[in-house]
Order: structure tokens, then C-alpha cells, then sequence
């Protein structure tokens, strides 16, 4: 793999992992479902204007328009939306961990319902995967960390992994930009009703709230997904979805360092465990004699 795709990797995952720490500021001064809202509107509607302006159109096939409301439903308003939620209670390097067990339960999922198969290495992996995920999230239930706030992040993420493989190569055909777009817009319309049903709108205005919204708007929101799908393009989808192995020490790194979260030798332990695994799980999806398949995990 040449430089400029490690490069691209390490700052898909740094931006994405990066998302926990800026939301976790947002929600202390801001309510969380009115301000995820309000973010994937801004985001939709810059990504609309940039697609625009590259050419692309709304006119999408059945299969993009199935991607394009699933995903804007399941990954933006249930699975970010949940997250923003929990993230009034819990951690955000917490709520990285959890999050990037993602591919871990796709693998499972697949493995259990499409039967598709994982070999050793997978089974291994995904072993490992969850175990370290139990390690953490039962020290950090000892330690104080809300049940409720974990239960939430649970349902998110398993919402995720499911969008994800009903809508699994549903977003080819180009426009991909628009589709995304197109997501955004969606997950606004649909997390602006519980935002007018469940929260009043009280904001306490400071630079960090301002700061947050403006990064997790335009470098998570955006660029990282922008630099995703650039980075599939090159190297495809396998190996691009190794880098997802990252995530976990990416995630509690940067809430360690802009949050001061503490993290114990536990964590350490559990976060390396979950490292392992999904990069296990990652390198047994690969065909035999190939380097590229077309899916994302």
C-alpha cells in the first residue's frame, strides 16, 4: 500500500474517531437531538451544493434511493442520534469503543444470517472483538458509567450494522456525493420530531460549544466522509475497512487528550483486545489471491 493511502486512512479514522470528543462537548451546552438535527442540515445542505456544483443530480435508481433512506434513517437519526443522546452520561472515549465494534457485528450478523464465512481467523477475531468490549464496558459499569447510557449505544450501533447490510452495494451507480447529501437531509427531517416533541431548546453559548459544532459539522460530517469514499476508490473496500481497526485507540486517545477522560490498565487491555480483533476479522474477509471486494464494512 503506497504512503498517500496510509495517509489517507489514518485520517479517515482520526476524524471520524475524533466525532465522540466534539459531540461530547456539544451536548453539555446544547440538547443533543436538536443539535444533530440542526448539524446534518448544515451538512446536507453544503454536500447537496457541492454535488450540484460537480454535475450530480437527485435522479437516483431504486437501489440508491433504498441506501439513501435507510442509512439516512438507521445510521444518521438512529445510530448518531442514540450516540448524542447517551453521551450526556457516558464518556466519549466509552462511546468510541462501542461504536467501533460496528464491524464486528456485521461479521457476525453475515455469519449468521447470510452465512457467509469467516474462517479461524474470523472466528478468532470476532471472539476477541467481543470480549474486549465486554472487558471494558463491565469495568466501566463497576466504575459508575450509566447502564442506561450503554444500553442506548448498544441499539445505535446495532442499528447501524443492520442498515448496513440490507443496504450493502446499494449506493453504486455514482451520485455518491449526492447520496450522501441526501442521508443528511434525511436523518434531519427525521430526528426534527422527537427535537419538537422531547426537548426545549436551551442553549448556554461559549467559544468550546461553537468550536465543536463548527469541527463536527465540517471534518466529521463532511471531510471524513468525503475522504472515505476517496480512499475506497483507490485501494477498495477491503482494505480500506482495515483501518476501522484503529478506531478504538484513536477514539479514547483523543477523549483522553482534549477531555482528560482517565483511562484505566483495564481499558488498555480491552481496547488492544478489540484492536486485534476487528483487524482479524478485517484480513479474514479478503478472497483468497484477491486485495479488493466491493463492500464497506
Amino acid at each position: 500500500m503506497d504512503i498517500r493511502s496510509a495517509v489517507m486512512g489514518v485520517a479517515f479514522v482520526f476524524m471520524w474517531s475524533s466525532a465522540f470528543s466534539s459531540a461530547r462537548i456539544i451536548v453539555q451546552y446544547a440538547p443533543p437531538i436538536s443539535s444533530l438535527s440542526f448539524r446534518f442540515l448544515i451538512s446536507g445542505l453544503i454536500a447537496v451544493a457541492l454535488a450540484a456544483a460537480l454535475g450530480q443530480t437527485m435522479r437516483l435508481n431504486r437501489n440508491q434511493w433504498i441506501s439513501t433512506v435507510v442509512f439516512g434513517v438507521c445510521q444518521n437519526a438512529l445510530y448518531l442520534g442514540l450516540f448524542f443522546v447517551a453521551m450526556q452520561w457516558i464518556e466519549a472515549g466509552l462511546a468510541a469503543i462501542i461504536a467501533s465494534s460496528m464491524p464486528l457485528i456485521v461479521a457476525f450478523l453475515s455469519r449468521v444470517f447470510l452465512g457467509e464465512r469467516t474462517g479461524w481467523l474470523g472466528t478468532l477475531g470476532l471472539l476477541a472483538g467481543f470480549a474486549g468490549v465486554a472487558l471494558i464496558m463491565s469495568g466501566r459499569l463497576g466504575g459508575g458509567s450509566d447502564p442506561f447510557g450503554l444500553f442506548i449505544c448498544v441499539i445505535g450501533v446495532l442499528a447501524l450494522a443492520v442498515a448496513t447490510l440490507m443496504v450493502r452495494g446499494a449506493s453504486s451507480g455514482g451520485n455518491v456525493l449526492m447520496i450522501v447529501g441526501l442521508q443528511m437531509l434525511v436523518g434531519s427531517a427525521v430526528l426534527l420530531v422527537p427535537a419538537l416533541a422531547l426537548e426545549t431548546v436551551s442553549i448556554t453559548w461559549t467559544a468550546e460549544l461553537v468550536l465543536a459544532f463548527i469541527y463536527t459539522t465540517l471534518v466529521p460530517g463532511l471531510a471524513a466522509t468525503w475522504v472515505w469514499f476517496l480512499l475506497v476508490g483507490r485501494i477498495g473496500s477491503t482494505r480500506a475497512a482495515t483501518y476501522h481497526f484503529l478506531n478504538p485507540f484513536f477514539g479514547v486517545a483523543i477523549a483522553f487528550v482534549i477531555l482528560g477522560e482517565p483511562m484505566s490498565t483495564r481499558d488498555f487491555i480491552g481496547v488492544a483486545i478489540i484492536t486485534a480483533g476487528i483487524l482479524a476479522v478485517q484480513m479474514s474477509r479478503r478472497p483468497r489471491g484477491q486485495l479488493q471486494t466491493p463492500s464497506k464494512v
